[in-house]
Order: structure tokens, then sequence, then C-alpha cells
């Protein structure tokens, strides 16, 4: 068996060098190193990486052999494999209320094999991408101008997604205005967010049925000063405990259009995507939130265009 990088053709080089940098927990120096390598020397990744000594030979062979050996597995996707491979080995989660059971407009926790449920798993694979490097948990808000874009839906789906990877994942409803999530998972919202906020005290969890590693925080009871309370010194400290009690956590907002909420819960989350609806979300307005949101600390990992 031949594991030299040059009998890789282009397509199956792609494939493999996200591999690497996925089994392998690759740094963003190294790779960076690699890139300059691959433009300085026409290599490829594979051979790139071999030269900087990011991959030993065997580790090069190993990750070749996995992509053999998992080509025939297309459901859930080589990305995938790595990544269930990959992830830490933990013990089952309980958390401090009732297990919920996700509603059926979340189709990618009731359809797996639905064109709908692979675009949010694919999202998903880029945005693993894109958020490697940082300390604690990957913390993403997601941004859209206007109210029935499929924000709320998207945030809801992306913390099932990272869930199903055996990652511990917390879902958090910071739309403190008009809030969706307990709705999505069949329950009440009369404690939440809000009231951690305001009374402080242990954070109230629910459970995800079929999802050990996913912790769903309702927004609570309306408050009257939402924006006051996002801003305060409880949230930071919110976001500090849920950083390093986590690996992603996932945060839904309020329109831009209407509030400065979901600004601010960006800012202390780092990361934010931004969403717009296909033939209803004006480009304008996507282009709005991005100027926004380049005065803020919190970088774009992304846009998405939803069309369901």
């Amino acid at each position: 068996m031949s594991s030299e990088p040059e009998t890789i053709d282009p397509l199956d080089d792609e494939q493999l060098s996200r591999t690497l940098v996925l089994l392998y927990q690759l740094s963003n120096d190294a790779i960076e190193q690699i890139n300059d390598l691959m433009k300085t020397l026409h290599l490829r990744f594979a051979e790139a990486a071999l030269k900087s000594g990011s991959v030993t030979q065997r580790e090069l062979d190993e990750a070749l052999d996995w992509i053999r050996q998992h080509t025939v597995v297309q459901s859930r996707g080589l990305i995938e494999e790595v990544l269930r491979r990959t992830a830490p080995k933990r013990d089952m989660i309980l958390w401090e209320r009732d297990q919920l059971e996700p509603s059926e407009q979340l189709i990618l926790a009731h359809k797996p094999d639905h064109p709908h449920s692979e675009t949010v798993r694919s999202l998903r694979t880029e945005l693993l991408l894109r958020c490697k490097g940082h300390r604690g948990a990957a913390m993403i808000a997601l941004l859209s101008p206007c109210a029935a874009e499929g924000r709320s839906q998207l945030a809801a789906e992306l913390a099932i997604a990272f869930a199903q990877l055996d990652r511990r994942t917390l879902l958090v409803d910071a739309d403190l205005r008009k809030p969706s999530q307990h709705r999505f998972f069949g329950t009440d919202n009369d404690i939440g967010l809000a009231q951690a906020l305001t009374v402080g005290g242990p954070h109230h969890f629910h459970g995800v049925q079929g999802l050990p590693q996913m912790a769903l925080m309702t927004s609570g009871d309306t408050p009257q000063n939402p924006l006051n309370l996002l801003s305060g010194r409880s949230f930071g400290h919110a976001i500090g405990d849920w950083r390093r009690n986590f690996e992603f956590v996932i945060l839904d907002t309020p329109p831009t259009a209407r509030f400065s909420d979901a600004l601010t819960v960006a800012a202390a989350a780092g990361y934010a995507l931004i969403l717009g609806r296909a033939d209803v979300t004006r480009f304008a307005e996507l282009n709005e939130i991005r100027r926004a949101l380049s005065a803020t600390d919190s970088m774009i990992v992304g846009a998405v265009i939803n069309s369901f």
C-alpha cells in the first residue's frame, strides 16, 4: 500500500487536509506554516505538512487508512467520523431539570436524511474549522435583522448538531424580547436566563432527550430591562462560566433591526453567525449587521441565507 502524498488526486488532497487538521488537532500556527510552504514550494497540503514536521509519515498513513476505511460511510460523512473518534469520552451529563423532546419543527432531530439536516451538518463542519484555536467553549451568537428569518430554529438545530458529536453543548435563549426556544422544546418559560441575571444563584438547565451532552437554558420571564441585563456584569460572569464548562455555546438573539441586544451578546460571545432569509432579507440589512459588529470584539464566522 503506497501512502505517498503525490499519489492522491487534488480532490482527495482536500479531504486529506481536513482529516489531518481534525484528527491531529493541528494548531493555527501549524496550518499557517503549512500554507506558506504550499505557496512557496508548490506543494500539496499533505506534502507541506510532512515537510514542516506538523505530522509524521506514520500519522499520514493513519489518516489515509482512515479515509479508505470510511469512504463508504456517507450518512454522517468522513469529517463527522473523525470528530466522533477524537471527541473526549464523557460520562452522561445530568441536568437540573426535566428531559425535553425537540419539536417536529427541528428537522435535524427527527429527519437526519432530510436535505435541511445535511445543510445544518455542513454548516456545523464549517464552524468547527473556523472556530479552532479558541480557549474554552466556542461561543456563537446567531444574528439576523428581522423576525421570521429562521434564526431561532437554526440556533436550536446547530446546538443539536454539535451535541450529536458528543460535544458538551449549551443552547441559550438570549432573546429576552420574544423568546422561542422553550416552544421548540415544549416547556414552560418561567425560569431562565433573565432570572439568573437578576437574582443570581445556580443556572437552571433542561436536558434534551437522546442528547445527553446537550443543555438548554430558556430566556425566562420577559424582564423590563433586557439590554441592561445583557450589558451587566452578571451576564459577563455567566459567559465565563459557560466558557469553562462547555465546548460549544449557541446563543439565540432578538432581531438587530429593532434591538441592540444581539450586538451586546455577540460581543460577549466572541463569534457571530449572520442569518438572512432568501428573497426576504435585504443585503443592506445584512451589511448593517456586519458594519455594527466591526465595532465590537466579535468575529463573524459566516453568513447563512436560509431558504427553508
